[in-house]
């Protein structure tokens, strides 16, 4: 039996005996009676992006011949692109939305499929509710009403648009220019190749290629930037003794940064340096969600700034990005996007970003100063095998049982936007959330440490373990 379609935290995934042609084809269905019944739309015209893996442009030409039969336009690039650059076309084009088939980070065994409305940021729940509750077999219109599928390149718009935005200049003329930057660039096969290397090296880098050839299998590794998959970039950065070391994931919209001296950049301390680089020359708060770092919203204070905390997953980001006109929004595995852009992670315009934070000032030298000023930060995460139907319950139980003192340290609060982050006296937290794609619960802790991290894990797992 099958499992129901269903959009999770990013889009619909499911291995490929469930994610089949006519499954997809109904999704586009979905979506085409989501546009036409919910937002009034007739006609419009809709981008179609697709990662690198060996299904994904087919599966794309299913999604365009569905909307083209139903009236739509269908736009869809030449080749596999950063799901970014998929959602950037549509603010570009004004169009009415943009599907991207992509299973990301995950394993060659799966795929998605995300849907990005009008206002090119990540679909809410009350779309995703709309699209599942449409899901059904595809109908057409007559042949002469029916849209046109076209091949466009969605590249050169975006270049364009991101080099304004941060200042860059492909002449190598300009200050923020990238000349004399090393940089070695790992697309772990996926679909920045061809794309985040080539702007870098338009801005004045000189790029180093790890793992730019596709590969549908992708090299036998999850296409996912953790510091375990990119001990090879590590390696690299060191022997060429280049400036900094970019990773993007499959599709692109995450950023992993390797540096010289540190390695693996934690996501968090990447946050709150490149925080705090754009705040030297302009203003506005940031947005994290509670599993990122406290960092962050020391660099906003000492600027006069402030943080807007959300639940995990950047559609929340997006919506306070643009509740808060923030300059920065962002969490802890790598997703981030920045005011003037489209609110939806990008690696791509991110490797760019971290390129001019870097030829300004190294990120070591950065995050030294800011541990310097606002003490050491340590992060970890552990997960607890949780049946999806058994989360709720566990977090009711939870609720009923929260302790007085963790580890040690007494709780001075809670705070339940997203499962409950308990939060201890001298700083330190631990959060306890269920993973809005596994059958997991997810148990997070920060602190000045890494064996008050690990002792504070511990204490999530003896308080989670037994609820489950």
């Amino acid at each position: 039996m099958e499992t129901p379609i269903s959009f999770g935290t990013d889009g619909w995934r499911a291995t490929l005996d469930e994610f089949t042609a006519p499954r997809v084809r109904m999704v586009g269905q979905a979506v085409v009676d989501y546009l036409r019944e919910v937002e009034g739309r007739e006609e419009g015209t809709v981008a179609v992006g697709y990662d690198a893996r060996e299904t994904s442009r087919g599966f794309a030409e299913e999604l365009c011949r569905v909307l083209a039969a139903n009236g739509f336009d269908a736009l869809i690039p030449p080749r596999d692109c950063p799901t970014p650059l998929a959602v950037w076309t549509i603010a570009d084009r004004d169009l009415a939305g943009a599907l991207v088939v992509s299973a990301s980070h995950n394993p060659p065994n799966y795929n998605g499929v995300k849907f990005f409305p009008h206002d090119a940021a990540p679909a809410l729940p009350e779309v995703t509710d709309e699209i599942m509750a449409r899901v059904a077999e595809p109908r057409a219109l007559p042949d002469d009403e029916q849209g046109s599928v076209r091949e466009e390149d969605f590249l050169e718009p975006y270049a364009e648009h991101a080099f304004d935005l941060l200042g860059l200049d492909a002449e190598g003329s300009a200050e923020s220019n990238l000349d004399g930057l090393e940089v070695v660039y790992d697309a772990m096969h996926g679909s920045g190749r061809g794309f985040t290397d080539e702007l870098l090296e338009r801005a004045g880098a000189t790029v180093h290629r790890r793992r730019c050839e596709r590969d549908a299998e992708f090299g036998g590794t999850n296409p996912e930037p953790s510091a375990e998959n990119l001990r090879g970039l590590v390696e690299e950065v060191r022997e060429k003794d280049a400036d900094l070391g970019i990773a993007n994931d499959g599709d692109s919209d995450r950023i992993a940064v390797v540096t010289p001296e540190r390695g693996f950049l934690d996501e968090n301390l990447f946050f709150a340096a490149t925080y705090d680089y754009l705040l030297e020359t302009d203003s506005g708060p940031a947005v994290r969600t509670v599993s990122t770092t406290f960092l962050v919203d020391r660099v906003a204070e000492s600027h006069g700034e402030d943080v807007v905390e959300t639940a995990v997953g950047y559609k929340w980001v997006a919506e306070a990005m643009k509740d808060h006109d923030a300059l920065i929004g962002g969490e802890e595995s790598g997703g981030f996007s920045i005011r003037g852009h489209v609110r939806e992670k990008d690696g791509v315009l991110m490797a760019l970003l971290a390129g001019a934070v870097e030829a300004d000032r190294s990120y070591d030298e950065r995050v030294d100063d800011l541990l310097s000023e606002f003490g050491e930060i340590h992060q970890s995460k552990v997960s607890v095998d949780c049946p999806d139907d058994r989360k709720q319950e566990v977090l009711s139980a939870l609720e009923a049982e929260l302790p007085d003192e963790v580890a040690g340290e007494r709780v001075e609060g809670v705070n339940d936007t997203d499962g409950f982050k308990i939060l201890l006296e001298d700083g330190s937290w631990l959060l306890v959330r269920p993973s809005g794609t596994e059958p997991k619960m997810r148990i997070y802790a920060e602190a000045a440490s890494e064996g008050r991290v690990e002792a504070l894990l511990d204490a999530g797992r003896e308080l989670v373990e037994p609820l489950v």
